[in-house]
């Protein structure tokens, strides 16, 4: 019997519908909710367009995109809900508050998880009575096709719900790690905003142009990236030496690179330059078009990996 079959998303932005494709993809029921009069045609329409890209990567198990109904409250959509993702905008006010309307509505033992990037655990259990059943499920965007997600409890979360959370989302095809503890943008989000201040810098100070940098990270270390992570390659590029030789052998050039490293911020003319190097870089090409592209490019690499990464 299927695990976790009635599941809720609330908040059907970008990744709550994102969610959805993924969850009636795994053969779940789905009940969603949000604010927005147009969710439901939005929803609908992101899970028509999903269901092709979901099928070439393997994951359709059993789904039917029609077993989505929408629910005019979040109370409503727990009901019965035995997995409930949360995506609703980053304000602790507007968590803290549906929150407190969903919280005597759940099923006993459901374990509700929160999409959030930029909160931490602890701040948004203060709008629990009992937090003891809510972690963090951070997904990368979008949810349906990067399979990381980022789970975390903490002293306040009952024993297991975290495991449950982890079972949960491998059955729907995700990869998770473990978060032991609390730090703003939690580990995937601190990476990749360490490696977008360096990409600003280079800008800045006139090493390359917007344009370049992306290549220099898709053309380069990015496609090593999506085979394994970087102290792994770096275990790799010593030989038999393994990780130790190449410390050895490459501390004093990481030392000098890492001296170098710009600290900056962004500020509206920073944001100016950004946006004129990218506006040249797309070339004409819409953000639709451009995200098309995009999803085509990840659902390629994560069919070829996929057999891969089951042996």
């Amino acid at each position: 019997m299927l695990e976790f079959k009635k599941t809720a998303v609330l908040g059907a932005g970008v990744i709550g519908a994102s969610w959805t494709a993924l969850l009636l993809a795994s053969g779940r029921e789905v009940a969603v909710h949000d604010i927005s009069p147009h969710a439901e045609k939005a929803v609908r329409d992101y899970v028509e367009r999903a269901w092709p890209t979901l099928e070439e990567i393997g994951l359709i198990n059993g789904g039917n995109p029609d077993h989505v109904h929408f629910c005019k409250s979040a109370a409503e959509a727990v009901e019965g809900a035995s997995f409930v993702q949360e995506n609703v905008p980053e304000r602790l006010a507007i968590k803290h508050a549906l929150y407190s309307e969903i919280e005597r509505h759940l099923a006993a033992g459901a374990v509700v998880a929160t999409s959030a990037s930029g909160l931490t655990l602890s701040e948004m259990q203060r709008g629990w009575r009992d937090p003891s059943r809510f972690v963090l499920g951070h997904p990368f965007n979008p949810p349906h096709l990067i399979p990381l997600v980022e789970v975390m409890g903490n002293d306040r979360t009952a024993d297991g719900v975290v495991e449950a959370a982890e079972r949960f989302y491998a059955a729907v095809g995700k990869v998770t790690i473990r978060v032991n503890r609390e730090v703003p943008g939690h580990v995937a989000n601190r990476l990749q905003a360490a490696v977008w201040r360096e990409a600003i810098h280079l800008v800045k100070t006139g090493v390359a142009s917007v344009g370049d940098v992306d290549k220099a990270m898709w053309a380069g270390p990015g496609l090593r990236w999506a085979a394994m992570g970087p102290t792994m390659l770096f275990h790799l590029g010593a030989g038999e030496g393994g990780l130790a030789t190449f410390c050895e052998r490459y501390t004093d050039s990481f030392n000098r690179w890492w001296d170098d490293l710009g600290v900056l911020h962004l500020n509206p003319a920073l944001a100016e330059t950004l946006v004129s190097g990218v506006m040249a870089e797309a070339n004409g090409q819409s953000p639709a078009d451009l995200s098309t592209k995009r999803d085509g490019l990840i659902a390629s690499i994560q069919k070829a990996i996929a057999p891969l990464r089951a042996k």
